[in-house]
C-alpha cells in the first residue's frame, strides 16, 4: 500500500510525546485554593514569609480562614473541642493593640497546656518576676530533692523576714483571645511546689488573682498550709488550684508568692518554691 511503511521487526513502535502542563503559578490559583494551600504552611512561614510576598498573601494571612483550618486538622479531643469554641466565639480581629489577627497569635503561641510562668525554677535568676526582699533576700540554689517534671533542678529561696515575688501573665499577649477566655469553655489550672530544709522550719503562702484589663481582681485563689517544724520534713510538696467559671473579661493572671523562715537565721533557711506553672486549657464536657 502507497505511503505505508510496515515495522521492522523487534522494531518499537514510536510514541509522540504529549507537551507537559505549564506548571501553575500560586499568585493564580483561585483565592479558596490558595488558603487551602497556604493552610498547610507552618504558623511562623506564614507570617514571617508568606505574608509579605504580596498583598493577596497578606490578606490570606491576615484573615481567620487559614488559621481557622489549621486548628481543624487538630483531631484530639482538645483539639475538636477548641476548634467548636472558635467557630461558636471567633475574635474580634479589629483590636489594634497587636499587629496578627487573634487566630494567628493563637496558633504563633500555641498557649493551650503550655505554662506560661515564665522562668519558673529560677534558672534565669529572677527574670520575668516583680521582687521583694526581706531579710537577707530571694536567692536561688539547687533542689534538695527531685521536683518532677522541673524543666531545671533549682529553686528560689526566702531568708528570716518575708520575701515576696510576682509574675504578671498576660492571658492575651500568651494567645487566649479574648472572646475564647470569655466563652465559658476554658479553665486556668495553677500549681506550686514548695517546701523547707529539715535544720529549719518555714513558712509559705501563695495567692493567685484572675484581673481585668484594668489589673482590678475579679476572683482569686489563696493557699497557707501549715508552717513546716524545724526537723519534721524535708523536700517539696504541690499545691494547686483550677479557675474554672470566672466569668468576662479576665485578661491576667497575678501569680504570688510569699515565705519566711520560723528561726529568724541570717541567711537563707526560709520556704523553697519552685515549678510555679499557669496553663489553660479548653474544658470538654
Amino acid at each position: 500500500m502507497n505511503g505505508f511503511r510496515r515495522p521492522e521487526m523487534g522494531a518499537r513502535p514510536s510514541r509522540r510525546r504529549l507537551p507537559a502542563d505549564q506548571p501553575i503559578a500560586l499568585d493564580a490559583l483561585p483565592p479558596e485554593l490558595l488558603v487551602q494551600v497556604l493552610s498547610h504552611v507552618p504558623p511562623r512561614a506564614l507570617v514571617t514569609r508568606c505574608r509579605a510576598v504580596c498583598r493577596a498573601w497578606r490578606d490570606v494571612v491576615d484573615g481567620p480562614t487559614v488559621w481557622l483550618l489549621q486548628l481543624a486538622r487538630d483531631r484530639s479531643a482538645e483539639g475538636r473541642a477548641l476548634y467548636a469554641v472558635a467557630q461558636r466565639c471567633p475574635p474580634n480581629n479589629e483590636d489594634e493593640e497587636f499587629p496578627l489577627c487573634a487566630l494567628a497569635r493563637y496558633c504563633l503561641r500555641a498557649p493551650l497546656g503550655r505554662n506560661l510562668i515564665f522562668n519558673s525554677c529560677g534558672e534565669q535568676g529572677f527574670r520575668g518576676w516583680e521582687v521583694e526582699h526581706g531579710g537577707n533576700g530571694w536567692a536561688v540554689e539547687k533542689n534538695l530533692t527531685l521536683v518532677p517534671g522541673a524543666p531545671s533542678q533549682t529553686c528560689f529561696v526566702t531568708s528570716f523576714q518575708w520575701c515576696f515575688k510576682r509574675q504578671l501573665v498576660d492571658l492575651v499577649m500568651e494567645g487566649v483571645w479574648q472572646e475564647l477566655l470569655d466563652s465559658a469553655q476554658i479553665e486556668i489550672c495553677v500549681a506550686d511546689w514548695w517546701g523547707a530544709r529539715e535544720n529549719c522550719g518555714c513558712i509559705y503562702r501563695l495567692r493567685v488573682r484572675l484581673l481585668d484589663v484594668y489589673e482590678h481582681e475579679v476572683v482569686k485563689f489563696s493557699a497557707s498550709p501549715n508552717p513546716v517544724l524545724q526537723w519534721t520534713e524535708r523536700g517539696c510538696r504541690q499545691v494547686s488550684h483550677v479557675f474554672t467559671n470566672f466569668g468576662k473579661g479576665i485578661r491576667y493572671v497575678s501569680f504570688e508568692q510569699y515565705g519566711r523562715d520560723t528561726r529568724s537565721w541570717v541567711g537563707h533557711y526560709g520556704a523553697l518554691v519552685t515549678h510555679s506553672s499557669v496553663r489553660v486549657r479548653v474544658r470538654l464536657s
